[in-house]
């Protein structure tokens, strides 16, 4: 317990010295240096590593600082809380680096935001945490007793693993009264013992004798080793085993196979017979070498057992010695040095990684750091990184091993989503050795593409008398971006600031972009709507883009003909037309005139006789509407003729409207006028009968007095055979309202026309007689309206030279 105490008590002075030592050097190369010893306690303190980059720790966890190396990460660690650089597991100097005279843990320290290494080396100082160990134990020497003083006997060295003071330093024998000890070198600067005979030995008096031999060290505080030396005295075999050689050495390849002799050791005996046989043999020892390699006891050849490695164990410390047949032993050490061949390929690693990336990053930023090792040695462990294929990414060295993905250009992720990058390291070996590594970097989506319309107009069909809801269009934009990016919302708005409120008239959905009526549409009220409907994405900050649609309205046959002439406002009663007995077959009587307020085809108009007295005297054209008798009248004729005019539109289905108008044949107004009293229809109230019978008096009488005075004066005159009344206007047919014709401006006859009928009160005028006006419009115009030119040569022959046809507008 009380060595223990010691040794603790000599381990906490030197924990404390080493962080009295510890120190850091910011050289030139950027390197930080740290030294600690062996044995420290778990969680022990190294360093504040992060005050030493002269990094704020505030920033440790967001600059990701971590320590980047294939064997410190076993025995160190960093606490980002504080920035502390920690042991983490037990450091054992002899088991890290085994007899080489420095030591070191290197790794490095890297951060990013932004990115930087920093190569950081921990010297691993040693401790006096072991002792000497004697492998050959006991030691037995056989001796002639005739053997002379100051002969020497050479003895294996003890083992220490420490180095510098604290490997072995002295060594020390017992008392007795024949040997003494000294200390020898060897060519590689360790000590070992030699056995001196001081006092000749008597096999008869004293045939064996044992000491004890012990090894010290120079630790504080010191540790020692004991080994039993046994001397056999015997009286024959005077001559020790002489190597040619006390230190062998030699090179050998790592790749070389198993069973190839290496080496040679040779030693020669003076004596003779069994004296001078000599057999070779590794001494027991505590190096690397147990099982790598055999030695031919009878010839000293040294062969390879296994594999070597140079990146396991790159030297090779053998102790062979050689014992004569009579027991005398010497010994000899065999260094093998193994040479690097190129066996390893480099190794890629990913030691940080930004997946996915915004395809807007800038180019110049750092996306990867990659890390490339290769265990080989000299020009076979260095290593030369690139990337395959044409990508806009670029490989930049940043330290000795460390290299970074850095973005070359701008991204589109419409174009490329994502990027296979693929590394490829290659070592300079003679016959170089590559390995490769893919990275899988995934673009992410930026609101960089507003939604776009197949086309900027859009023209859409909807018929009139529509269901409200009805879908009249569904409206579709594509955007390339994803995610909420390419989530559509569509809004509808109104363009022509004429139209109706478009919430009244549409609605949109705004997911799908469907058009729905909100109502019924007339087409003869609004036949066509201009919309605009915008695409807005979900990104922020959001793009549109805009596109019209004409919404159209589709006309139904849902109106029927609307007379206008004759009007049936101004009741039945009063339509009939004078025909004059003179009148030639194809002469123009009236006509009937309509509208309809549709369009198109379901606007076309025919006329025809629905009723109409047999045989026939009238014909109607079915597309102007002109009433011309069929031929001439005769005395004995059905002089009251009642026809009915069905006026029917081209439309499926079909309307019609009809009137019913009187055609009288007579040559004067007393002829017409019995039938014109009795003309009225049997149901009028009492009181109208009257009101007629007074009007239809005070008429005839006033047309009485002016017929009388027309035939004083022509008779004054005598300017012709036959009497000659002046024409008198009876405008029979009221004048239609041009605002109200105005609005059917679409009909078969260009309106409004007002036809005024003279009707000659002399039996000798067999035709119309036409009253002129202050405006002349051809016969032409007012005949066939429509251009279809039917009708219109009769109708000119028909009328007298200069006579025309009073129009008002």
């Amino acid at each position: 317990m009380k060595n223990n105490s010691q040794i603790y008590t000599g381990i906490r002075w030197q924990v404390i010295f080493s962080f009295l030592f510890s120190w850091l050097c910011h050289s030139v190369s950027g390197q930080i240096h740290y030294s600690i010893v062996e044995e420290m306690r778990k969680d022990s303190v190294i360093a504040n590593i992060a005050d030493d980059l002269g990094l704020d720790i505030k920033q440790l966890s967001f600059r990701k600082l971590k320590i980047i190396s294939y064997i410190s990460e076993k025995y160190l660690y960093v606490n980002l809380d504080n920035g502390n650089l920690y042991v983490k597991d037990r450091i054992d100097r002899e088991t890290l680096c085994g007899a080489e005279a420095t030591c070191f843990l290197t790794f490095d320290a890297v951060v990013e935001n932004p990115f930087n290494v920093f190569s950081v080396s921990v010297e691993i100082q040693d401790i006096n945490d072991n002792s000497p160990v004697f492998f050959h134990e006991p030691f037995t020497i056989n001796m002639l007793e005739s053997t002379p003083s100051g002969t020497k006997f050479t003895l294996q060295g003890a083992e220490d693993p420490d180095m510098g003071v604290n490997s072995v330093q002295t060594y020390k024998l017992s008392n007795n009264q024949h040997f003494i000890l000294i200390e020898s070198m060897n060519p590689d600067g360790s000590k070992f013992p030699e056995l001196v005979l001081e006092k000749p030995l008597d096999r008869e008096t004293l045939n064996a004798l044992e000491f004890i031999l012990t090894a010290l060290d120079g630790g504080s505080p010191i540790r020692s080793g004991t080994a039993l030396v046994r001397i056999i005295v015997t009286d024959v075999n005077d001559n020790f085993p002489v190597f040619n050689e006390q230190l062998y050495k030699v090179s050998v390849n790592e790749s070389i196979p198993t069973n190839t002799i290496v080496t040679a050791v040779s030693a020669m005996d003076k004596d003779e017979d069994v004296n001078g046989q000599i057999t070779y043999s590794f001494s027991k020892t505590s190096g690397y070498h147990k099982g790598m390699f055999t030695i031919n006891p009878l010839t000293g050849e040294i062969k390879t057992n296994s594999n070597l490695d140079y990146e396991l164990t790159k030297n090779y410390e053998l102790p062979v010695q050689a014992k004569d047949g009579g027991g005398l032993v010497s010994h000899c050490k065999v260094l093998i040095e193994v040479i690097d061949e190129n066996d390893n390929a480099p190794e890629i690693s990913i030691t940080s990684l930004t997946s996915p990336i915004p395809e807007d990053t800038a180019p110049g930023t750092m996306i990867a750091l990659i890390r490339v090792h290769d265990k080989d040695s000299g020009e076979n462990g260095e290593v030369d990184c690139k990337l395959t294929g044409e990508m806009p990414f670029n490989l930049v060295l940043s330290s000795n091993s460390f290299y970074t993905i850095v973005t070359t250009s701008a991204m589109d992720r419409e174009k490329v989503s994502n990027y296979n990058i693929t590394i490829v390291a290659t070592d300079r070996g003679s016959l170089p050795l590559s390995s490769q590594k893919t990275i899988k970097l995934e673009i992410s989506d930026v609101n960089d593409n507003p939604p776009l319309f197949e086309k900027s107009i859009y023209v859409a069909y909807v018929q009139e008398n529509n269901l409200p809801g009805f879908s009249v269009y569904s409206i579709h934009a594509s955007d390339d971006d994803a995610g909420d990016n390419a989530k559509i919302i569509y809004s509808i708005s109104n363009k022509n600031t004429e139209d109706p409120a478009m919430s009244s008239c549409f609605s949109l959905n705004i997911d799908t972009g469907v058009i729905y009526a909100q109502r019924s549409f007339d087409y003869e009220q609004h036949n066509e709507y201009v919309i605009e409907v915008t695409a807005k994405d979900s990104g922020h900050p959001s793009l549109s883009s805009n596109t019209t649609i004409t919404i159209k309205v589709i006309d139904q046959n849902d109106n029927a003909p609307k007379l206008l002439y004759p009007s049936p406002e101004s009741g039945a009663s009063a339509w009939f037309e004078m025909v004059p007995f003179a009148a030639e077959p194809g002469s123009l009587l009236t006509k009937v005139v309509a509208v309809d307020a549709d369009s198109g085809h379901n606007a076309w108009l025919s006329y025809h006789f629905i009723q109409v007295s047999e045989p026939s005297y009238f014909t109607i054209d079915e597309h102007t509407g002109e009433i011309r008798t069929q031929h001439v009248f005769q005395e004995k004729d059905i002089l009251n003729h009642k026809v009915v005019v069905i006026v029917k539109d081209n439309g499926i289905p079909s309307f019609s409207a009809t009137v019913t108008i009187t055609l009288v044949v007579a040559d004067n107004f007393q002829q017409v006028a019995p039938k014109f009293v009795n003309h009225f229809p049997d149901d009028e109230t009492q009181s109208n009968l009257q009101l007629y019978l007074v009007i239809a008096l005070a008429v005839i009488s006033l047309l009485f007095i002016i017929t009388v005075m027309l035939a004083v004066i022509s008779k004054c005159r005598k300017s012709k055979p036959f009497p000659v009344y002046g024409p008198v206007s009876s405008n029979l047919y009221p004048q239609v309202d041009p605002r109200m014709l105005s609005h059917y401006a679409s009909g078969t006859l260009t309106l409004p026309y007002s036809y005024n009928v003279c009707v000659a009160l002399d039996s000798g005028e067999s035709d119309f007689t036409y009253m002129k006006t202050n405006q002349n419009v051809p016969v032409d115009n007012l005949i066939d309206a429509d251009d279809s030119g039917h009708g219109n040569e009769s109708l000119k022959a028909a009328l007298p030279t200069g006579n025309q046809i009073q129009v008002s507008y």
